[in-house]
């Protein structure tokens, strides 16, 4: 009997803690409850004291599973994945990404052992955000942006940084002690410090304005992914943008990642005529996003229509399985014969690509999940004085994914100091500030145009000037000073 309850008793904290990492998503877009991080971690550390290593892994594929979920729909729904095999390859994914949660086992209530945890947790967080291509998605950070006073540290040390200082806070909260009255102030004193700092570092403009507002319309055509590439379907594309299009006020018009369903060069030379009309009535620009062939090679990029001429962004970070094949030779079967997604297997860009110049502004774009990765987007400062981002998270249907990559936008928008114009098919559409704050937005699925100013940014923070460096110095350090202290 005692056995039984013993097993059942198992059975039921697992349950439990597979279900605290699954709250833990309640921190993140579209819920923005960022207190809940830090209780679901610190519950995790209370449950955990015998340091399992078993109860980190269900915490994290809990974490994972109700957090990124939605990649069913897109093998399922839009790449025709049979659903076992959709359920089967995220569950892969989750275990996976779960084994970063590692470094949470060695919690010890010490504060060495704080500094350990927090330092390790950071590093192998920003190594899961370049391992294998990287998939950054859901860094503890973000479940701070844009409302925590946390996030004031976003342009300093970016968001591994934001994210040591939520597993910091959890480890220093756990080392009260009834009876030790001296270590519980220091102990409060520096949660108040990393606390009170950040709010007063949000408060500090680390750019400047530069030259005048510009009138942008941000165009939300809303296509049904499992209809945008057809035959049949690419005529009413193209007149719904056209009309849409011509409809838009701004003197800079922005469409969403490959918005014209064609290889650039076939599209109907009516249709750019067209454009060109509008572009000549109006002086507006237009930046459109469509599939770009350069010789034999396809590339999925920003094309900047101005003054009679084409600038060109070629997408440098592609999606896995969604736009270039790894590991051809043994996944060629999974290809061949389960998922059907359209130009998957595009070539990349450059690292550095030339500006879109509008006026004085510099414009830099990056399409789809590339805004997911903070130290590729600096890459073009500080000349860039304001970010565009084309998406199409239509792939994920209603779920979370298109709040949670909106979130991720305003991240990058408060490490560069910079604002974030984000057209996309389905949503999120929005006009975000340089402070990460949302100034307008369309609703999701609805077909619309976001009219809006655009603010042009000059100046350098300290994070897109040194990146991850800084941080990543920080962790490695306390890594080898908790180390030491242990020895």
């Amino acid at each position: 009997m005692r056995i039984f309850q013993k097993k059942y008793t198992h059975f039921l904290t697992s349950i439990f803690v597979v279900s605290l990492g699954g709250l833990s998503t309640l921190a993140f877009a579209p819920y923005y409850h960022y207190l809940v991080i830090i209780l679901s971690v610190a519950a995790l550390f209370v449950i955990n004291k015998k340091q399992s290593f078993k109860n980190i892994l269900l915490f994290g594929f809990g974490f994972f599973f109700f957090g990124i979920h939605w990649i069913t729909i897109a093998l399922n729904t839009y790449g025709h994945m049979p659903y076992v095999g959709a359920i089967i390859s995220t569950t892969i994914l989750c275990i996976f990404l779960c084994l970063f949660f590692y470094p949470l086992k060695f919690f010890q209530q010490n504060f060495s052992s704080a500094i350990f945890v927090a330092s390790s947790f950071t590093l192998l967080e920003w190594l899961r955000s370049f391992i294998f291509t990287g998939f950054p998605w859901l860094s503890l950070g973000y479940s701070q942006v844009p409302n925590s006073p946390l996030s004031g540290f976003l342009p300093i040390i970016g968001i591994h940084g934001i994210s040591f200082l939520v597993i910091l806070t959890v480890t220093l909260l756990l080392l009260y002690k009834k009876k030790d009255f001296k270590g519980n102030i220091i102990i409060f004193s520096m949660i108040a410090i990393i606390w009170g700092g950040g709010f007063i570092l949000k408060k500090i403009d680390w750019t400047q304005p530069i030259d005048k507002p510009i009138k942008v319309s941000l165009i939300q055509g809303n296509i049904d992914q499992l209809i945008k590439w057809n035959n049949d379907s690419i005529q009413l594309s193209l007149k719904k943008y056209k009309d849409l299009i011509f409809q838009a006020q701004g003197e800079l018009i922005i469409l969403p990642e490959t918005s014209i369903p064609l290889i650039y060069q076939k599209i109907p030379i009516s249709f750019m005529q067209s454009l060109q009309e509008k572009m000549n009535a109006t002086k507006s620009k237009i930046i459109l996003g469509a599939i770009y062939k350069e010789n034999s090679q396809y590339f999925n990029s920003a094309v900047y229509l101005h003054d009679n001429s084409i600038n060109l962004y070629h997408k440098y970070h592609l999606v896995p399985f969604g736009e270039y094949i790894p590991l051809r030779p043994l996944l060629k079967f999974v290809y061949e014969n389960w998922l059907q997604i359209p130009f998957n297997d595009l070539s990349r860009g450059t690292k550095k690509q030339a500006l879109f110049k509008f006026n004085n502004n510099q414009i830099a774009a990056n399409i789809c999940y590339e805004d997911v990765f903070g130290n590729e987007i600096i890459r073009p400062f500080p000349n860039a004085t304001m970010l565009v981002n084309l998406s199409n998270d239509a792939w994920y249907g209603q779920s979370n994914a298109a709040f949670q990559h909106l979130q991720i936008s305003q991240a990058r928008a408060i490490e560069t100091g910079r604002m974030m114009l984000r057209a996309t098919n389905t949503g999120a559409t929005a006009i975000i500030n340089e402070k990460g704050e949302i100034i307008s937005h369309l609703p999701h699925f609805d077909v619309g145009i976001l009219e809006g100013y655009a603010q042009g940014y000059e100046g350098e923070t300290p994070y897109s000037k040194y990146g991850n460096y800084l941080i990543v110095l920080l962790s490695i350090m306390g890594v080898i000073l908790s180390l030491k202290r242990k020895t």
